[in-house]
């Protein structure tokens, strides 16, 4: 145990953020730099080595939590870093990303705050970097074997790190023209700064992956010629086709996707535009759905001079402290606050919306919503509580429905679906045609970065064990894994 009184005589200390009126100039991530390491040391003193680590169950990672905790309170950052790297080839994106059900599962969380798990993550793997612990791992030998990664998110820069150190060939194809999926153009820069996803990109690249972008597989490249030149694949393209809102209106202008709206901001900070194309300046912005994704839409829009934001949730407002339905350790739906929130704008739960409404050019400027509640168990609206809000922008939040079937990936390969419409697979990650697996989303559905990231290496074992027979790749889940899933 690291520090046996620790989590007696320390109370939970957080990151702390750069003031709002600051960072809302600028696009840098919202944390103070250099806040976490003075604090870090009694932080990870809090964990109590508990004989049973729930926190284990709770990260599908299998995150070794209580031993890097150890090696972070004495300040080893060496050992600590080995212990991280140990489950998870990028603890940068999780510690910065992940809403961290480990916390949720952290003993200590039954009747006190949690340790705080995710600033002791970020905390060991910055300073690795700065040090010089992360180094290019590339293999002794190579297998002679080649691999293909359909997609860069997560899921697919995991499953090809672990195969490019098992000795295979691996090349990355990417549709966008960067590499990085959902971490590049999906996540805004205040959120994580782009530049921890190029450093590990450049360490990749040293290791021995290759990497092919403005490459959509299925429609610039057929899979079926993609499957003859490499000895296996893995498909890692995400679940990108997003959950629509078919009302009257939606066809005016202004009224996008999420994923069509985020992505432009973050190719201003990538240096391709002066200006967004879609910009919420000067506008009454409305993001629909409650989720991360609607976050960063509120903080985006903030960040580019918004008259003002309000997101709309058709659920009910979630409580502060856990439901009986949902005890530790699972993962709680509580009432949370982003940095994006603490930014300003407004939040109204239990509400649909019931159709734009236009001006003469056919730009929307209204978006007419009604409260609902939930009847018999279905959601249904309440009688005389129409009405309408300013909207200027609309952007939808609302979720993903499956991976993209339109590109022709899925039927050119052959591949079944689940019931679910995601790629099925067995418990190696494969799918019906041999050689062929899937990770991430598109086998498991809209999911966490650390599903992603575990998928990616427990699918790149199973692709190990079918080019030579056997794997010492570590796999931490099964696919029909859904223990603690959220």
């Amino acid at each position: 145990m690291a520090d046996p009184k620790g989590f007696l005589n320390h109370g939970r200390e957080v990151a702390k953020s750069r003031p709002v009126d600051v960072r809302l100039k600028d696009w840098n991530e919202v944390y103070v730099p250099g806040s976490l390491l003075p604090i870090i040391s009694k932080q990870a003193g809090r964990c109590m080595d508990c004989g049973i680590p729930f926190c284990h169950n709770g990260c599908p990672l299998g995150n070794l939590i209580p031993e890097w905790n150890d090696y972070a309170y004495r300040e080893d950052w060496t050992s600590a870093s080995e212990r991280l790297h140990a489950t998870n080839n990028f603890p940068e994106f999780t510690g910065r990303l992940c809403p961290a059900p480990c916390e949720s599962a952290c003993v200590l969380g039954i009747n006190q705050p949690a340790v705080t798990i995710k600033n002791v993550e970020v905390s060991i793997i910055d300073k690795a970097w700065e040090t010089g612990d992360v180094a290019p791992q590339a293999p002794e030998r190579l297998s002679g074997k080649t691999v293909a990664v359909i997609g860069s998110g997560p899921a697919g820069l995991a499953a090809a790190q672990q195969l490019t150190r098992a000795g295979h060939t691996v090349a990355v194809y990417e549709r966008a023209d960067r590499i990085g999926g959902l971490l590049r153009y999906g996540i805004p820069e205040f959120k994580m700064e782009k530049r921890h996803i190029n450093r590990r990109i450049e360490q990749m690249r040293a290791e021995g992956t290759r990497f092919r972008t403005g490459i959509e597989i299925g429609r610039d490249l057929k899979a079926t010629d993609l499957r003859k030149r490499y000895d296996a694949v893995v498909i890692a393209a995400g679940a990108t086709t997003a959950r629509d809102l078919p009302v009257p209106g939606r066809e005016l202008k202004g009224i996008h996707q999420a994923m069509e709206y985020l992505p432009l901001a973050n190719k201003v900070q990538e240096g391709d535009f002066v200006a967004p194309p879609i910009t919420a300046e000067g506008k009454h912005v409305v993001v629909i759905g409650g989720g991360d994704t609607g976050a960063d839409c509120v903080g985006t829009a903030h960040r580019q001079g918004a008259a003002s934001v309000t997101q709309l949730e058709i659920m009910p407002r979630p409580g502060d402290e856990r439901n009986p339905g949902q005890p530790w350790p699972t993962f709680p739906m509580l009432y949370k606050v982003t940095s994006a929130h603490e930014e300003g704008g407004e939040r109204v739960y239990s509400v649909s919306t019931t159709h734009f409404e236009g001006d003469e050019n056919g730009d929307v400027q209204w978006l007419h919503l009604t409260e609902v509640e939930f009847i018999d168990g279905r959601l249904t609206p309440k009688p005389g509580t129409e009405r309408r809000i300013p909207a200027q922008l609309v952007t939808l939040a609302m979720g993903f429905t499956g991976t993209d079937q339109d590109n022709g990936l899925v039927a050119q390969f052959g591949l079944d679906l689940d019931e679910r419409g995601n790629i099925a697979r067995d418990a190696d990650f494969a799918t019906n045609v041999p050689g062929v697996y899937v990770a991430g989303d598109a086998g498991r559905g809209q999911s966490l970065i650390v599903w992603a990231i575990a998928e990616g290496r427990s699918a790149a074992r199973g692709v190990d064990r079918f080019l030579t027979g056997a794997s010492e790749l570590p796999a931490p889940i099964r696919p029909t894994d859904r223990s603690l899933m959220v």
